[in-house]
């Protein structure tokens, strides 16, 4: 079976300090993946490692089944909205047109015409279009990371890799980036660190529990012990108002919504 994403035994230290401890995780293609865990627990570094952007001390990365540098083009990234300068002056449109330089910046660059069709046509998939001209800095924080989202896009990847999307959106607009990143999923393997459980519960198919370690991966309903191990402490959800139990108490099986 080809794998959208493998890690074996991948592991990755920061001088003295281990981020990741023998990582083996395998996402199908076409899934809906959620990674939680604590601040520090080395969500980030993981999305970096599947970039290719951080090189493991030990172990290897699969993308698609080949080795992560023949295939890096297939994966789109979206950032922390927080690490993205609003402040810059720069459209709407000139942000999703540099993800089509492939890493490659250069001043008073000419975009070819395909370029810029490609950008704009992702703007039209995701209702940005009669924003391209707009400043990024004018831009609500829906619309931003939606933005982001585009900018993902352009690269025409096979998995899309999000850090945190609805970290500084409010709650009309963290529903309707899930609801596009669920229609995105029908053609796409999607790949989420965040800390919105209510989401995990609404949106994603599987769930996999980060803390240095790979706790979990697989259904995304959980035992206590196992979100105890993760966040060293019980872990309870309220989603739309109600009590919702995305994680099983301990020795009981729960059903799917």
């Amino acid at each position: 079976m080809t794998y959208a994403v493998e890690l074996d035994d991948v592991s990755v230290n920061y001088g003295e300090l281990e981020a990741l401890k023998n990582i083996n995780l395998k996402v199908a293609e076409g899934a809906f993946l959620g990674i939680i865990g604590p601040n520090g627990g080395g969500k980030t570094t993981l999305l970096k490692v599947i970039l290719g952007l951080i090189e493991p001390q030990k172990g290897r990365v699969k993308v698609m089944g080949y080795p992560l540098n023949e295939v890096v083009d297939q994966i789109g990234y979206v950032p922390q909205i927080s690490n993205f300068d609003r402040s810059f002056p720069i459209s709407v449109l000139d942000v999703v047109l540099m993800a089509r330089l492939g890493g490659r910046v250069r001043f008073f660059h000419q975009y070819q015409k395909e370029d810029i069709e490609k950008a704009e046509a992702v703007l039209d998939q995701l209702n940005l279009l009669n924003l391209k001209d707009r400043q990024i800095g004018k831009l609500s924080g829906g619309q931003l990371q939606r933005v982001l989202i585009a900018r993902g896009l352009a690269v025409e990847p096979e998995i899309l890799l999000l850090d945190e999307p609805t970290a500084n959106v409010d709650a009309s607009s963290t529903s309707q980036i899930y609801e596009l990143l669920k229609e995105l999923n029908k053609d796409k393997t999607i790949i989420v660190v965040t800390h919105d459980l209510a989401a995990v519960s609404s949106y994603f198919d599987s769930l996999a529990c980060l803390n240095e370690k790979l706790y979990h991966h697989g259904d995304k309903h959980l035992d206590q012990e196992t979100t105890e191990q993760v966040f060293g402490c019980p872990v309870d959800l309220i989603a739309h108002g109600h009590p919702h139990h995305v994680f099983a108490p301990h020795g009981e099986e729960e059903n799917n919504d």
